[in-house]
């Protein structure tokens, strides 16, 4: 889905400075023992969401999943230290000023989609990077399956399972994508 191209709106620009001012702020860390940074990581996500042909609000939250990420100081290994950020959480509490919960829910939903999708899917667990298992753990291990039932009856459940997948193969080194602007047609029609 490619939504209008339209100029944005005084309050639109000034969400789509913060988030463009982030990303060049912190989006060369490392995401979290990965080979890829947090910008390299968002974009591929993004990029997924736009290739599935994701609605607009599905391809923001992709872009914007790990934001939390950005928004804290516990450093790039904190998962290495034994910190669960709670970056999800952290991301989409901060985003939910500017986007609806289409947006925020996924972003909310992305880590328990991971425990979800270990629980229901054995082959699932044996495809983490290392660093996705040491998360795992530190965010709670594989759901229990009345835990797995209660998560995936829940709404906007299974568009954090989408984005979950998206994230788990945004990791590629050197995968080309379009820049952070391509992606700001979305934001904007997500936007409150």
């Amino acid at each position: 889905m490619t939504p209008h191209d339209e100029s944005p709106s005084v309050q639109q620009q000034a969400v789509l400075d913060e988030i463009d001012d982030l990303f060049r702020q912190r989006g060369h860390s490392w995401y979290a023992g990965e080979a890829v940074t947090q910008l390299q990581h968002a974009l591929q996500a993004a990029l997924l969401a736009e290739q599935h042909d994701a609605p607009a609000s599905l391809i923001a939250a992709a872009l914007l999943h790990d934001y939390g990420h950005l928004l804290h100081n516990f450093g790039e290994d904190c998962a290495e230290q034994g910190v669960d950020d709670r970056h999800e959480d952290l991301g989409a509490k901060r985003l939910q000023q500017f986007f609806g919960p289409e947006v925020t829910e996924p972003i909310r939903f992305h880590v328990p989609a991971k425990r979800y999708l270990c629980a229901t899917e054995p082959e699932y667990f044996s495809g983490l990077s290392d660093a996705s298992v040491l998360s795992l753990n530190l965010q709670g291990g594989p759901f229990a399956p009345e835990e797995a039932a209660e998560f995936i009856a829940q709404p906007y459940a299974q568009e954090g399972v989408r984005l979950r997948r998206w994230d788990d193969q945004a990791k590629v080194v050197d995968q080309q994508t379009p820049d952070i602007a391509h992606f700001r047609q979305y934001l904007i029609a997500a936007m409150l």
